[in-house]
């Protein structure tokens, strides 16, 4: 073999090794926010420092008013460190043995009873006619073994009930005792809302530094960088049913208790656990997460 073959050949050989290194995904940082919410693993949470009762309600996806009311603790919701607190019904894990049937309860998704039961949601779904994105009201009864070939038209008229179709398909109302809202800071939208999917709520584009304003009246329930996936976070009070937040600060100009006005000075846009400088802008109704452009002004 020639020296210019053998030279020729190192050098391809060379190639396809650094191909190989670089196959793999470059790193990103990790943006929680973006992906789908998940039920709780466990049945129960630890409270570390730096904790409240709002923000382990909103990185659980529940309403803070369900936890204080399964864990004993009245406003203002104070949690201290080392506490546990449940975060499923007390409820939770309680069935008949046997039953062919389980009584949804505050707090109950189709995927935690299917886990409780030990069987596929999908498969729970079919069993009680539920439709993708599979919610179910407390009340609700749902079958938990595999049905005869045989159900009755009593079973088959509760599940497709016109009345309970109409009741799933309401939307929140319009948080209208906090006044108008006004958008977080400006720029472009990078992503959008996209129910049971990706993102829970909008992500907007800047500059580091670029003011961060209060999208309507409230007070301040949490700030910090507690919430694995958020950066440095602030979750505002609205009322009782409407909380928002706002993800990936760079500083932050208030403190938990504060009362703060509608279009105030929050925080300056960052980059904090995030792949690029911008806000993620949430609202959540109840603990769910909404579209916050049904309650902002159209540009």
């Amino acid at each position: 073999m020639c020296p210019g073959l053998s030279s020729r050949l190192l050098c391809l050989l060379g190639i396809l090794l650094l191909a190989a290194c670089g196959g793999n995904k470059p790193f990103v940082p990790v943006t929680e926010e973006s992906t789908p919410q998940r039920y709780p693993e466990s049945e129960y949470r630890t409270v570390a420092a730096g904790d409240t009762l709002y923000s382990i309600a909103w990185e659980a996806g529940r309403d803070y008013r369900e936890l204080a009311k399964w864990n004993s603790i009245r406003p203002p919701y104070i949690v201290r460190p080392a506490q546990r607190i449940r975060l499923y019904p007390p409820s939770y894990g309680k069935k008949s043995v046997g039953s062919s049937y389980r009584v949804v309860v505050a707090g109950d998704t189709l995927y935690s009873i299917a886990a409780d039961v030990g069987i596929h949601y999908r498969q729970l779904a079919e069993w009680n006619n539920i439709r993708h994105p599979y919610v179910i009201r407390p009340g609700q009864r749902l079958r938990v073994i595999r049905p005869g070939k045989l159900a009755t038209a009593t079973q088959q008229r509760s599940t497709k009930s016109p009345s309970r179709a109409k009741t799933l398909s309401k939307a929140p109302p319009k948080a209208t005792a906090t006044g108008p809202w006004v958008w977080p800071t400006d720029g472009p939208i990078l992503a959008r809302f996209t129910p049971n999917g990706a993102n829970k709520g909008l992500d907007i584009g800047g500059n580091r530094g670029q003011t961060v304003r209060a999208a309507a009246a409230g007070q301040v329930v949490y700030q910090g960088s507690g919430l694995r996936g958020y950066g440095q976070l602030i979750i505002v009070k609205h009322n009782g049913e409407f909380l928002s937040a706002y993800a990936h600060c760079d500083r932050i100009y208030v403190e938990e208790g504060d009362v703060i006005k509608v279009g105030q000075k929050i925080a300056a846009m960052g980059g904090s656990g995030a792949d690029r400088v911008k806000l993620h802008f949430e609202i959540r109704y109840r603990g769910s997460p909404v579209d916050p452009l049904k309650y902002l002004p159209r540009k």
